[in-house]
């Protein structure tokens, strides 16, 4: 209580509450909105063939569903603050996030993948991707079909986006490392949709980020803005014509934002600017701002002319656009606050053309790094299949995991790229110049170059797929397995097998992998194991109930 107290005492004396002054009439309404601790959010991942029971779990503690939120899936506001969850609520909502069921999420941060509006079997670009939850949420819409780059420049926040993405399980997600003001043109035909959610100062995070109030100056969005116009940049030059750019931040400072949008328009004339509360009609937020003071650090209109790209529009095309973009008040939404702009290329639009001098040959190109994902070789491809019965399609390999991801990754690494603007011709089958860190979703492990075992991700997926390591086992089995952590050894079915296996249940289709040695053990982790047996007693209670 006592942090509370200062937290008000530091907001009602802090120069962002006088910067708001000078954006809203009504700035003490956003004061009293812009405190409170925020609520627990959560995005159920539709991939997962269980989704109906999570949601009904989430319905069964009083959980309400966020009414704008469109899907793919559904998105809940939980009845607690976040991280207050306790006692057995709070170890199922563990489990159900540690296993990629959910996803813990502010509200206003799903916005900008609503408003992408990505498909299946579009080539995405998620620039500013780290710790990924807008990268698992660009996958649920694209499902099985379709590649979302996951971009994240500082190698430590990297390990953290490959993290999430295993955890969520998607097969459609690639994990590059670059500094996004120089992502390769990679495909050269460009990406259909990218998300640039920039760095920013936060100033509409005081809900979650209390420390805002003390830290933020203005002179913190000044010297982020240049970052975010060539952040901004870079999206436009990768997009194909046609294609669809959003840009968020969670701040409420216009030098960060609709001063960004402004200069890229200044410099594009082949980009029109979307109104967003058309694509988001039941979002409560604000027509972005076609003119705004440039504060000092005193949170007031400043006469120093810091840049000119800072300062309001004076072009009509310009000024008359800016109301499309939208801002989300923190008040005004019960959640954050969060600036959207949605930007799309003409279907007429050019991309700078040169005669190629030179084509290289393959042997000429500096191959991948050994750790980054590569096609299945030959031989290994023909070791899986004699083990397994039959190969999937989209199975690649990275060190001792089999990977496996989707027909646009393939696509991707077969085509042609250039260098010096085009000029010199380099042959596909590589990611380079692309840094690509991890590949879909982990399927299988590897020992002395042969098959070990399917890791659980996978499992529902590929049993069915692979008869020669799969077997229908009794559901009695199942339970035992999960109850005990192993079993012996059924007298039938299983006769002289030895290593990793996936028992299919026979009455609901559930798939377990185990290792198969002197007795069965079960090869979960906890709160998968935690989650399945949830789900199993309410299906048993229901039978027993009929």
């Amino acid at each position: 209580m006592g942090s509370e107290v200062s937290w008000s005492e530091m907001a009602r004396d802090s120069i962002l509450l006088k910067a708001v002054s000078s954006w809203r009439s009504d700035a003490n309404s956003w004061l009293e909105g812009s405190f409170e601790r925020l609520a627990e959010t959560v995005r159920v991942n539709p991939l997962r063939a269980d989704s109906d029971w999570t949601e009904n779990w989430l319905e069964g503690i009083g959980s309400v569903r966020i009414p704008w939120f469109t899907g793919p899936g559904s998105a809940w506001t939980l009845p607690f603050k976040r991280g207050g969850a306790e006692g057995e609520t709070r170890e199922v909502l563990k489990a159900l996030h540690e296993t990629g069921r959910l996803t813990r999420q502010e509200a206003v941060s799903m916005l900008p993948v609503l408003a992408l509006d990505a498909r299946p079997g579009d080539l995405v670009l998620d620039m500013c991707a780290s710790p990924g939850s807008k990268t698992t949420q660009i996958a649920e819409c694209l499902g099985d079909s379709g590649l979302v780059l996951g971009n994240e420049v500082v190698n430590s926040r990297v390990n953290m986006l490959v993290s999430n993405t295993h955890r969520h399980g998607s097969q459609c997600i690639a994990i590059v490392n670059h500094d996004g003001r120089h992502m390769p043109m990679v495909p050269e035909s460009g990406f259909d949709r990218v998300l640039v959610d920039a760095p920013c100062t936060g100033s509409g995070t005081t809900r979650k980020n209390p420390e805002v109030w003390g830290k933020w100056l203005p002179s913190g969005g000044r010297s982020l803005h240049d970052l975010q116009v060539d952040l901004l940049s870079r999206a436009v030059a990768v997009t194909r014509s046609g294609g669809r750019i959003v840009y968020a931040t969670c701040s409420l400072d216009p030098v960060e934002d609709e001063a960004v949008v402004a200069e890229i328009l200044r410099n594009h004339d082949d980009l029109e600017l979307l109104d967003v509360s058309e694509l988001l009609p039941n979002v409560p937020g604000e027509a972005g701002r076609s003119d705004w003071p440039v504060l000092g650090d005193d949170g007031h209109p400043s006469d120093e002319v810091f840049s000119d790209s800072m300062a309001s529009p004076t072009e009509e095309r310009i000024f008359s656009a800016l109301p499309r973009c939208m801002r989300v008040w923190n008040d005004r939404v019960d959640a954050g606050g969060f600036f959207l702009a949605v930007l799309e290329r003409s279907t007429e639009s050019q991309t700078e053309k040169f005669t190629t001098e030179h084509s290289l040959t393959p042997n000429e190109v500096r191959p991948d790094p050994q750790d980054s994902p590569q096609p299945l070789s030959e031989d290994l491809a023909e070791i899986l299949k004699n083990q397994w019965g039959s190969l999937p399609e989209g199975l690649w390999c990275r060190g001792k995991r089999i990977l496996i991801s989707t027909r646009e990754a393939e696509v991707l690494w077969k085509s042609e790229r250039s260098r010096k603007r085009g000029r010199v011709r380099i042959p596909g089958g590589r990611w380079r110049p692309l840094r690509v860190i991890h590949l879909g979703q982990r399927a299988a492990l590897l020992r002395k170059g042969a098959f070990d075992r399917i890791v659980a991700g996978a499992a529902r997926r590929l049993g069915p797929e692979l008869p020669e390591v799969s077997t229908v086992v009794d559901s009695g089995l199942i339970d035992e397995l999960l109850t005990d952590g192993e079993a012996i050894i059924p007298e039938s079915g299983l006769e002289g097998s030895v290593g990793g296996r996936i028992l299919i249940d026979s009455d609901n289709g559930d798939c377990i992998p185990v290792w198969m040695g002197t007795r069965l053990s079960l090869m979960l982790g906890e709160p998968e194991r935690r989650i399945l047996c949830m789900q199993r007693d309410l299906q048993s209670n229901s039978v027993e109930e009929e």
